[in-house]
Parts: C-alpha cells; structure tokens; sequence
C-alpha cells in the first residue's frame, strides 16, 4: 500500500476517488439540515464526529494497527482537528440555520481561492496569475448570487432588523477559510505519519474535544435526540460523509497536492443545488444561476490545463544534438 494510501482507496484511481468525495459532499450538505432544530449545531458536530473518530479508532485497532502518534505528529492533527473538524464545522452547521444548502455549498467554491492564497501566505508557494483570475471571477459569481439577499439584509439592518442572512453568510465564509487551511495541514501531517486513517481519527477525535468544550462554554443542552430522521442524518454524515469522503480527499491530497484536489468544489454545489430544489423547495432566480455559473466557470477556468506550445525547428535541432 502506497504512502498516503488508504486500504479502501488503494487501487482506486484519482477521477474514481474525485467522483465519490464529489458525490458524496454534494449531498452532505442538504444531510446536515436534517440535523437542524433538535439539538443545537455544535452538540449535532460533535456526536457527528465522536462517532466517526470512533469507527477509524476501532478499524486500526481491528488491523492490528498501533494507535500512537509521535508528539510533532499530535501537534499538527491537533491544529488540523482545529480547523477542519472543529471551527469549519460549526460555522458550516450554524450558517444552514440561515441559508439553505445549497447557497452554502456554491460558497465553498471559493476554497479553490483560498487555497493558494494561503498556501502562499504559510509556505511561499507561488500563485499564477491564472489562479488569481479564477478566484476574482469566484468571488464575482458569489456576489452575483447573493446580491438581493445580501441587499435585504442590509436594509433589514438599517431598519432595526438581526440581519440573519449576513450572520449566516460570514459563517458559511469562515467555513470555507477554515477548511483551506486544513486542507494545508493535511500535508503537514503526512510529513509525520502516512496512515491517513489514524491520523483521520485523531484529528477527528480532536475536533470532537474542541467541539464538546465550545458547546459546554455556549451553554449548549447535551440531548440525544427522538428523530429517527436525525439518527438516519447522523450515521450517514458520519460514515460517508466523514470517514469515506475525507478518505478519498485527503488522498487526493496526497496524490495531486491541494491546489487541485480542492477542485471538487467543482461538482459538488451542482449536486447540492439539484437536491435544494427538489427536497428544499429552492428557487433560484436569472441572477443566481448566472452567479452559479459564474463560480463554476471560475473553477474549471483555474483547472484548465492550457496544452503546451509546440517545439520550435531550432529547439528540436538542440534536443536532437544533445541526445
């Protein structure tokens, strides 16, 4: 099994494992409302990933598999569990008590942006000129997609008025930055320890920690639920959308490098979107779906791959002495 390898995802090739975390995310997002109403948001993330840190903990254990992390391998899991499991999280569950999924989802496009931006920023990685024009185009289809609703909001706010949907889009946004800089720390991780599973659980079991803390701290109510449609949300965004889907991606990062596995933002606000207006009753306008479009654009723009220039005579002449 190779470096970065999974046992499940050992053999699957890169578009296989690209098309399941797509599939997978794009529904996750209408699963989390399913979640919504019962128990507050930070008590859904935290029994979301209690239960999936304890499955990766239990099929190590099961493959004989030492539970032990070095302490630099701790560290970064720990700061990987922060962000990814822990603040990405909450704000991604409080921000759908605002905004319907779908909206939520079309904003994680944005991580194709802040991605390289905060690769940059952390580890000197250049970013081309490309990249910045793929990003400026994401961020004009994010306003283009939420320019009435941000627009009422506003009015609402001059008027008096809480202005949820502002609340709910700086959470969604917050969302998104947390999961790129996660999605750096996954490299970081792997520097320590190649066993994606292990270094999965503890970095959820992490996140389930901070999570349970920041919920006690808010005076959150530890129930447990009667819904078997919450149980139903919650088993499956446990297994598939956290133990499989992270699996595949975090893979994905292995293999392509984060700049480009992030492009699963790509598909999965379609998916998202399809299922918001079939099981939400979501309408979009002209306007936001020219603001959809827009953002997707701006991703497949960032993952083009423009074909190399042909050689020139001169420069198949050089080649052809030097061999």
């Amino acid at each position: 099994m190779g470096v970065g390898e999974t046992p499940y995802t050992r053999g699957m090739s890169s578009p296989v494992l690209f098309i399941l975390a797509s599939l997978i995310w794009g529904s996750t997002f209408f699963g989390i409302t399913l979640q919504l109403g019962e128990v507050p948001p930070a008590v859904s993330v935290a029994y979301r990933f209690a239960l999936s840190s304890a499955l990766l903990f239990a099929w190590c254990a099961l493959r004989g598999q030492s539970l032990r992390l070095s302490l630099p391998a701790q560290r970064w899991t720990f700061l990987q569990g922060s962000s990814t499991f822990t603040l990405s999280y909450i704000c991604t569950y409080t921000s759908e008590q605002y905004l319907v999924s779908a909206l939520v989802a079309v904003l994680y496009v944005l991580m194709v942006f802040w991605t390289p931006l905060l690769g940059r920023l952390a580890f000197g990685t250049p970013v081309s000129k490309r990249t910045w024009s793929a990003g400026a185009a994401a961020l004009t289809g994010v306003t283009l997609l939420f320019h009435e609703s941000i627009w009422a909001a506003w009015q609402e706010i001059r008027r008096g008025g809480q202005g949820h949907f502002l609340l709910g889009l700086g959470l969604a946004l917050t969302g998104t930055v947390a999961s790129s800089v996660g999605n750096l720390l996954v490299v970081k991780v792997r520097e320590h320890n190649s066993n994606v599973l292990l270094t999965m659980a503890w970095a959820m079991l992490w996140g389930t920690l901070l999570v349970t803390l920041w919920a006690l701290i808010s005076g959150a109510s530890f129930r447990l639920p009667t819904s078997p449609m919450y149980w139903g949300g919650l088993v499956y965004l446990a297994l598939f959308g956290s133990v499989i889907a992270f699996a595949c991606y975090f893979t994905l990062i292995h293999r392509l490098g984060a700049q480009k596995a992030v492009y699963i933002g790509v598909v999965t606000p379609v998916i998202s979107v399809l299922l918001s207006i079939r099981m939400e009753n979501f309408r979009p306008g002209p306007v936001q779906w020219l603001g959809m479009a827009v953002c997707l654009a701006s991703v497949a723009w960032a993952l083009h791959t423009p074909a190399a220039a042909p050689a020139s005579q001169s420069d198949a002449e050089e080649l052809k002495q030097a061999s």
